[in-house]
C-alpha cells in the first residue's frame, strides 16, 4: 500500500509564505549591490551552471542551509553571522519560501524569499551572470559547427 502524504509539498510552501515576507522581483532587483542585504541563490549548482547566476550572490545549496546558518555547526559559514537582510530565491520560489521559513524559524532575521524565484528576477530585468556552458554541449556545439 502507498504512502499516504498528510501534508503537501503546496501546503507547506503556502504556510511558509503567511510567515515570511515575499518579496516582488522588482524590488529585490533593487537590493542588487546593497551593503546590507545578502541575496541568497539555493538553486542546484547545475541549475546555476545551466541558467546563470545573479552577480554577487551568496550559493548555499538548500540541502545545507540549516548546517550553514547554525554556529554551532562544524559547516558553519560566517555570512550569516552578518547584520543583513537575508533574501532567499530558488528557481522557481518554492524552495526559498520553505528555506527562509527555516532560517526565520533558526532565528536568522530579518529574512524574505523572492516571489517566482530566478525565473521572475530574469523577467524583472535583474542582471544575469552566464550560463556557463556544460562539458558535453561543449562537445555538441564543435560538431555542429563542423
Amino acid at each position: 500500500m502507498p504512502q499516504t502524504i498528510t501534508t503537501g509539498y503546496k501546503a507547506l510552501v503556502e504556510a511558509a509564505e503567511r510567515e515570511v515576507e515575499t518579496v516582488p522581483p522588482e524590488q529585490a532587483v533593487k537590493f542588487a549591490g546593497r551593503d546590507d542585504v545578502v541575496l541568497v541563490d539555493l538553486r542546484d549548482i547545475r541549475e546555476l551552471a545551466r541558467e546563470g547566476k545573479v552577480p554577487g550572490a551568496f550559493h548555499c545549496p538548500r540541502g545545507l542551509l540549516e548546517f550553514w546558518i547554525d554556529p554551532q555547526s562544524p559547516y558553519y559559514k560566517p555570512v550569516f553571522g552578518q547584520d543583513k537582510k537575508y533574501v532567499f530565491f530558488c528557481a522557481g520560489g518554492l524552495r526559498s519560501a520553505l528555506a527562509a521559513q527555516t532560517a526565520q524559524r533558526m532565528g536568522l532575521k530579518p529574512v524574505a524569499h523572492v516571489g517566482g524565484g530566478f525565473d521572475a528576477w530574469k523577467k524583472a530585468g535583474g542582471p544575469v551572470q552566464g550560463p556557463e556552458i556544460a562539458p558535453g554541449e561543449k562537445q555538441q556545439q564543435k560538431k555542429q559547427k563542423a
